[in-house]
């Protein structure tokens, strides 16, 4: 299964690739589907290579008129081709599997109204589940799809949906016949079919062409489908990016469907966007989650130009793809929607992610080392989307928005349907901008970590500043000092005791120390903040006097992103074990409530549970954790009715809910007797009070049953699946590790909220028989699962809650046990091992 870098290049020296016609009879029945795929390519004559396809069966492979015997070449993963012509065709014809797992061509009953729903995910080597392809993204090719489906069907691919013709003679069948897609990689072609209902809509490219727009949900979900708000944030993304690419749209139609038991927030199929179907508000959301599904929606349509139009030609470049899209959907929000504040919330959930990705063990630099498939698969992360987006940020704070601009406009004219790599970028902004990015490429992209800026402020008497030095420091790990383009701000309280911007300075910081004579003369303000504005990727250190004002008037700043960068010093600090944690608890209790952003507050809460749960000492876990329920209860009833806020404190509270008082509040909202004034209690917010109820013992298997009855739906079986893991019994942690490890036959939603259930623990005996399991089973998982199966196995059951010393050595067994033969389940298993390390560290400094 697992295709090395190497074989990609050989096979592509080899081949050209001129087009696919894939035919699939999706009639079959509930186990397989009919997969016949017909491909046409030039090769270098005489050679022998290989098409990859992951078949149930494969009936007959013909090669340029001959039949091979599939005994022989289909081993059920690949099928050799051997003495291949100068132009060659080739017939395969197989069987292949329905997937439950996310990948392929996954199969989805709604227990609404039994249904089936279809949806291919093939990023980044799952085409080869439904056809045979040479899987690698730099041999481009056109794809034609004919399709065969039950005729109440609605069959949606990559090129506009054609009418259907009937087919058999029974009349529940017909056959969509679509035209020949672009040029383009096999892992952006796309097959969606079932029931589907849609919402039309159409606007009109750049270039004067009418583009048909769609968004798509299950029928059981279409009352809850805001397609308007879905509308609005493509038209206006269009806008954006074809006046900033200089590009029109490059395909012919553009279709978002949101889709069931999806893995990832949504995948970039050429015009037929596939979304994660919690983005469709079935109960009220949260304004961050309204906020990341707009992100998300823009984040997709970049990709349309960037990854899709112009693709890496091989995975060490997906940062390209990712960063790209991350850094331009965060700044077309900002600049062309309502979400103003994007940057702002860019700070506090991507750069948090990135900053703790840069600091494991597994850290890489931007463009890292892909070897095979494997490394591909688990480089989704921090550094490859959001230190790849912050350092784009920096570049363009560095050579300007429109010399930036400029060169990606030269680069899309000029690599338009191919394959490129970084250089091929660079050279377009150094022509562009006029700066020599070589070493900003060296110092930026080609190493890993993250420096640490700290301020030394030397005042006279009346607090004038004689000096300042912004002194820049790395970890011995990955020593590199960079360049930084930042600003630094200066902040004072105001008339109406408002922190504000006095005075601001842009610079770029070289070498362990830069002076600043410019700020030389100035009175020495309440708050000196590094990096205003958060131009550069880089964690900072207020000076003490300025920590000082921070713990008294954070919740007094007038704008948004000043007060999370030092939200997110605070944090920072707290995880490397330099500030008690039960301090960090307290300055989330005493401020959060002030917060403008919902998804700051989000982010606090998190940290503020991640703090309780693993940072501060185990001796005081449960008296802090108890005290920080009391506040968030408080806080919910002090909140507006009815606000954002509320639901968000409501929702903390449960989460932490153990006490009886506590508990007996719980019951309380559920049952409708003490809800605070203008929360509405629905469907989602349902079950997770009646979580909060199992997980402290106060409700078991009949009351989930009974919610089960009153929502069942897919929401609802996740829901009651994850409940049901959260009994506090040891049957039922046995019963859920049976489920998850040793049956393994669950979907990939569902064992999701096993695995989610079964750590949520309030007393982690329950998880102590477990440790030295997981290790035992961890093999055999990674062996016999697919990759998104296994690496939810691997992550999710690693024994963090059972943060002693003792798990670090398990973990240091195994690992020495295991060497290097699976590189990627090694690294997983080093980021968790992190984790505990970590906590430990934090929780000796919680004094």
């Amino acid at each position: 299964m697992n295709l090395t870098r190497e074989e990609a290049r050989e096979r592509a020296a080899l081949l050209n690739v001129e087009s696919y016609d894939v035919v699939l009879d999706l009639t079959r029945g509930d186990k397989v589907f009919g997969s016949r795929t017909t491909v046409r390519f030039s090769a270098t004559a005489g050679a022998s290579t290989f098409i990859d396809a992951v078949t149930d069966t494969v009936r007959s492979v013909t090669l340029n008129g001959a039949e091979l015997d599939p005994a022989e070449v289909s081993d059920g993963v690949r099928i050799r081709l051997p003495e291949l012509a100068a132009e060659n065709e080739l017939v395969v014809d197989a069987d292949a599997l329905y997937m439950n797992t996310g990948e392929g061509l996954h199969r989805f009953v709604d227990p609404v109204d039994n249904e089936v729903y279809l949806y291919s995910q093939f990023e980044v080597p799952d085409s080869r589940r439904v056809f045979a392809v040479f899987e690698q993204p730099d041999l481009k090719a056109t794809f034609r799809f004919t399709v065969t489906a039950p005729s109440h069907w609605d069959v949606i691919s990559n090129s506009p949906t054609p009418e259907p013709e009937p087919a058999g003679k029974s009349g529940t069948a017909a056959t969509w016949t679509f035209e020949p897609t672009p040029r383009i990689s096999s892992y952006i072609t796309a097959l969606i079919a079932g029931p589907y209902q849609s919402v039309r809509s159409e606007l009109t490219s750049s270039d004067g062409r009418t583009i048909p727009l769609g968004v798509f949900a299950r029928k059981s979900l279409m009352q809850f489908l805001d397609a308007e708000n879905i509308f609005e944030l493509t038209r206006q993304g269009f806008a954006f990016y074809e006046k900033q690419f200089g590009t029109p749209y490059p395909f012919t139609k553009y279709d978002q469907l949101f889709v069931p038991e999806f893995n990832a927030g949504a995948m970039e199929n050429a015009g037929a966007v596939t979304f994660l179907e919690n983005y469709v508000f079935r109960s009220k959301p949260t304004k961050a989650t309204v906020e990341r599904r707009a992100i998300t929606v823009l984040h997709e349509l970049a990709h349309m130009w960037f990854g899709d139009l112009v693709t890496m030609r091989w995975w060490n470049d997906l940062w390209l793809n990712e960063s790209f899209a991350e850094f331009m959907s965060t700044l077309a929000a900002a600049e062309a929607t309502a979400w103003k504040n994007a940057w702002t919330t860019f700070a506090s959930v991507e750069k948090s992610w990135a900053y703790r990705q840069d600091q494991l063990p597994s850290t890489h630099p931007i463009v890292a080392e892909i070897k095979d498939l494997e490394d591909v698969q688990v480089n989704f992360d921090g550094i490859t989307y959001a230190k790849g987006a912050s350092v784009l940020r920096q570049l363009v704070a560095w050579v300007g928005q429109e010399e930036f601009m400029a060169g990606v406009r030269e680069y899309f004219g000029k690599h338009a349907w191919q394959n490129t790599e970084l250089f091929d970028l660079l050279a377009e902004l150094e022509a562009a901008s006029g700066r020599d990015l070589k070493e900003w490429s060296t110092e930026w992209l080609e190493t890993a970590g993250v420096n640490t800026l700290r301020a030394e402020i030397a005042t006279d008497a009346d607090g004038t500043i004689g000096s300042f030095t912004i002194v820049q420091t790395a970890v011995p790990e990955h020593p590199t000092i960079r360049r930084h383009r930042l600003a630094v701000g200066f902040y004072d309280l105001d008339g109406d005791g408002r922190l504000v911007r006095t005075h601001r300075v842009e610079l770029d910081v070289d070498g362990e120390r830069t002076e600043v004579p410019e700020l030389a003369g100035r009175q020495r303000p309440a708050l000196v903040l590094l990096n205003d504005d958060d131009l550069a990727y880089t964690k900072i250190r207020l000076d003490e006097a300025s920590l000082q004002t921070s713990k008294v008037h954070l919740k007094d700043f007038a704008e948004s992103l000043p007060r999370t960068l030092v939200w997110s010093s605070a944090w920072d600090a707290t995880r490397d074990g330099e500030t008690p944690a039960r301090q960090y608890v307290e300055l989330v209790l005493n401020n959060v409530a002030y917060e403008t952003d919902s998804s700051v507050v989000m982010v606090l809460l998190r940290q503020l549970d991640t703090s309780l749960t693993f940072y501060v000492r185990p001796e005081d876990r449960e008296r802090l954790s108890i005290a920080a329920a009391d506040r968030l209860w408080e806080l919910s009833g002090q909140a507006e009715a009815g606000s954002d806020s509320q639901l968000q404190f409501v929702k903390a509270f449960a989460g932490l809910a153990r006490s009886e008082g506590q508990l007996d509040a719980v019951a309380g909202v559920l049952s409708g007797e003490r809800v605070p004034e203008g929360l509405t209690v629905d469907a989602d917010l349902r079950w997770e009070l009646l979580t909060s109820l199992v997980a402290g013992g106060r409700f078991g298997q009949p009351e989930i049953d009974a919610e089960l009855k009153r929502d069942a739906t897919a929401t609802g079986q996740r829901a009651a699946a994850l409940a049901k893991a959260a009994i506090p019994t040891a049957a039922a942690k046995a019963e859920a590790w049976h489920a998850v490890v040793v049956a393994g036959e669950l979907p990939n939603a569902i064992q999701q909220s096993v695995i989610a259930g079964f750590n949520r623990v309030h007393d982690t005996a329950l998880l102590e028989p477990y440790a030295e399991k997981y290790f035992a089973a961890a093999r055999d998982v990674w062996a016999s699962r697919t990759h998104e199966i296994a690496q939810q196995i691997v992550v999710g059951l690693y024994p963090s809650r059972l943060t002693s010393q003792a798990t670090v050595e398990l973990t240091d067994r195994f690992l020495d046990g295991l060497g290097n033969e699976i590189p990627a389940l090694r690294r997983l298993v080093l980021e968790n091992r992190d984790g505990v390390v970590r906590a430990l560290k934090a929780q000796a400094a919680d004094r």
